[in-house]
């Protein structure tokens, strides 16, 4: 593949979300994770209001609904992810406190001080991370959670390939210690830093694309960016499985704290 080719931003956003519509993760992930990062939160009750922000289909969004009792509300820009939310959320019968709405995570549709936890899952990069911490902590209120999964490196240095294919993808990649600064910077007490295990990449992200590469292959037979798109993606896989000591995807979680 050419260096235009190992981009994902050279595809179109449409293009994107109709590949990952037949996902249940759009990103690496599990079930366990999402519990795990719960399980450091500790002011949830049936009052509390809860974002899922960058949602996708809302994989991670109905594990958190069947572990608390609060309202959440999963926003994400592409509207076939959020009917896709929904349908799901109608299928658990979690109409009464779950909802999917189409929004952009930098306008997001809440006041000042009115959620108990801010989630999101892999998508935080759309914004930035530093970025997405800074405006985001607004609509938390005081005591409040932030827990973020990001793509982070694990070593100060790398090898020069998974460096210019991480830095052309994900611009604002940094380390560990480094966004742990950014988390104290932007006003939160860091509660708990945990590195994704490799099955969230192998098990519940790489091995369901199989099929939804099968499924686009079908569908786009005769497109030449939709070859592309795949070859992509089997290229994402290869570098994973030859570079994973050196990066992966880490948990973030959060307080804030009293100004």
């Amino acid at each position: 593949m050419s260096n235009e080719n190992k981009l994902i931003h050279k595809f179109d956003f449409n293009f994107i979300c109709d590949f990952f519509s037949t996902t249940k993760r759009q990103g690496p992930g599990s079930r366990e994770v999402t519990l795990k990062a719960l399980s450091f939160i500790d002011n949830l009750t049936d009052k509390s209001l809860i974002a899922d922000i960058g949602c996708g289909t809302g994989g991670q969004t109905m594990t958190l609904a069947e572990h608390v009792e609060g309202k959440i509300t999963g926003l994400d820009l592409f509207p076939k992810f959020i009917d896709i939310f929904n349908e799901n959320v109608k299928e658990l019968n979690l109409q009464d406190r779950v909802k999917g709405i189409v929004g952009s995570m930098d306008n997001l549709p809440f006041q000042n001080e009115e959620l108990d936890l801010i989630w999101s899952e892999g998508a935080v990069y759309n914004i930035g991370f530093e970025r997405g911490l800074n405006e985001w902590c607004k609509f938390l209120k005081t005591g409040g959670y932030i827990a973020v999964s990001d793509i982070s490196w694990f070593t100060d240095k790398r090898p020069a390939e998974i460096e210019n294919y991480c830095m052309m993808n994900f611009p604002e990649m940094d380390t560990i210690p480094y966004k742990v600064a950014q988390i104290q910077k932007a006003g939160y007490i860091p509660v708990a830093t945990f590195i994704l295990p490799e099955n969230c990449w192998t098990e519940h992200y790489f091995a369901p694309l199989i099929r939804a590469q099968e499924l686009f292959h079908h569908k786009y037979a005769a497109s030449k960016i939709a070859k592309e798109f795949v070859a992509f993606q089997h290229y994402d896989e290869e570098i994973y499985h030859k570079y994973k000591e050196f990066y992966g995807y880490v948990f973030f979680i959060a307080k804030k704290i009293g100004q």
